[in-house]
C-alpha cells in the first residue's frame, strides 16, 4: 500500500500544473438554463470561445481510447462539447444523449444535496444523531457509542465505524462495528452513506425516488431513478441530466431564478472542507486545491490535491469506473464523463488528472 501511495503521488506531482491561488470568476452576462420541459439545449461553438480545436480533438481521442461513453462540457450553461462512444450498458444500442448510465459514487453528491433539501424543509437536522431517524441499534455499537454518530458524520465519512470488515457495502447492524468515536477518523465507508437514503425516506414519509422526483428532478428537468442492487442504491440517468445537476451546483443551488437550495449555509458547507481530517472532502463532494487528500481505500492522507492539473476551485462528484461531474466556478464550466474504467482502477484518479491536463490545453 505504501508503495502504491508513493507511485501515485510521484505520477500526479510530475504531471501537475500550478494553479493560481486567486483565480476569480470570469465576467458573464447571463447563465443559461435549459428548459425543464424540453430536450432542447442551447450550444456555443468552441471556436467562438477561442478554444484550441486541435487540442480538443486530442482530448476526444484520449477519452475514446479510455472507455468513455459520454462527455459533455458546459460553458455558462451552454453545451460546447457533447460526444458519445460505444454502446449502452446492455451492449444493445449505440450510446447517445438518451442513454441511461450509472452514476456510481457520484450519486453520493446527489444524496448530499437531497439531505440539504430535507433539512431546509425541517425534516432532518444533520446535527442530530442518526438513531433519531433509523432507530436504536442500527449498528452493533454500544448505545452510548452509537448515539455519538450524527447525520453530519454520515455526510463527511467520519462515523468511526470499523472499515476492516468483509463488506464495506453491508448496512446490516452486524456489519457496522465500533472502531473509534465518531469524528475521530475519516474513511470512505459506503454503508453509513447508503443509510442516508433511509434517513431521508423515514423523515419525509415517502420513498427516496419520490423525494428525488418531487424535490429536485421535477424542478430542474432531470430524469433518473435510484435502483437497488444488493446493499447499494445507485442513481441512473442520462448524461444531460448529470449536466443539469452540475449546472445547479455551479449556480449555488439555484435553477435560473428558482432557488432550489435555500439553505445557503448548508450549501456552502457542502462544497467546502467539512472536517479537519480530509481537507479534500465536503459533504460527499470532493474538493480540489487542498494540501492533502485521503483517497478511497486509504486511511492516511497523501500530500496532494484531488486533481493538480485542474483549477484549484474544482468541485467533483466522482464515482467508480470514472463517473465524473466536474464543476469549476472560476471558469463557469461543468464537465461530465461517463463510461467504463479507463485504467483498471475503481476510482481512476490518474485518468481524471490527465483528462484535465488535456482540457486545460484546450481552454487556455
Amino acid at each position: 500500500m505504501t508503495r502504491l501511495i508513493i507511485i501515485m503521488t510521484l505520477v500526479l506531482t510530475i504531471s501537475a500544473c500550478k494553479k493560481s491561488e486567486n483565480e476569480t470568476s470570469p465576467p458573464s452576462d447571463t447563465m443559461y438554463f435549459p428548459p425543464t420541459n424540453s430536450q432542447s439545449w442551447e450550444s456555443v461553438t468552441p471556436e467562438s470561445l477561442n478554444w484550441d480545436i486541435d487540442k480538443l480533438n486530442e482530448l476526444y481521442n484520449y477519452l475514446s481510447t479510455n472507455n468513455t461513453r459520454a462527455f459533455i462540457i458546459l460553458k455558462d450553461g451552454k453545451i460546447v462539447a457533447e460526444k458519445y462512444w460505444g454502446k449502452n450498458v446492455l451492449n444493445t444500442a449505440p450510446f447517445d444523449q438518451n442513454t441511461n448510465w450509472y452514476w456510481a459514487s457520484a450519486g453520493k453528491s446527489l444524496t448530499a444535496f437531497l439531505v440539504g433539501l430535507a433539512q431546509q424543509e425541517g425534516m432532518v437536522n444533520i446535527n442530530n444523531k442518526t438513531s433519531d431517524y433509523l432507530g436504536d441499534n442500527w449498528t452493533s455499537l454500544p448505545l452510548e457509542k452509537e448515539n455519538l454518530i450524527t447525520v453530519k458524520n454520515q455526510l463527511t465519512m467520519t462515523t468511526g465505524l470499523d472499515y476492516d470488515v468483509p463488506n464495506l457495502d453491508c448496512t446490516d447492524p452486524s456489519c457496522l462495528l465500533f472502531k473509534t468515536d465518531a469524528g475521530n477518523q475519516w474513511y470512505y465507508h459506503n454503508a453509513p452513506y447508503t443509510l442516508l437514503e433511509k434517513v431521508v425516506s423515514n423523515a419525509s414519509g415517502i420513498t427516496y425516488n419520490q423525494f428525488t422526483d418531487e424535490k429536485l428532478e421535477n424542478k430542474i428537468g432531470m430524469d433518473g431513478t435510484w435502483i437497488s442492487l444488493g446493499y447499494n442504491n445507485t442513481f441512473w440517468s442520462t448524461p444531460r441530466s448529470a449536466a443539469r445537476f452540475g449546472l445547479l451546483i455551479l449556480n449555488n443551488g439555484s435553477w435560473d431564478s428558482n432557488e432550489i437550495m435555500t439553505d445557503q449555509n448548508y450549501f456552502n458547507n457542502m462544497v467546502n472542507t467539512s472536517q479537519n481530517l480530509n481537507p479534500s472532502y465536503g459533504y460527499l463532494f470532493w474538493l480540489n486545491g487542498k494540501q492533502s487528500t485521503i483517497f478511497p481505500g486509504f486511511a492516511s492522507p497523501i500530500a496532494i490535491s484531488v486533481a493538480p492539473n485542474a483549477p484549484s476551485d474544482l468541485i467533483v462528484a466522482m464515482g467508480k469506473n470514472g463517473q465524473i461531474i466536474d464543476i469549476v466556478p472560476s471558469k463557469n464550466i461543468v464537465v461530465i464523463r461517463m463510461g467504463e474504467t479507463p485504467d483498471g482502477s475503481l476510482l481512476p484518479v490518474l485518468f481524471h488528472n490527465e483528462m484535465w491536463k488535456k482540457l486545460m490545453a484546450v481552454i487556455e
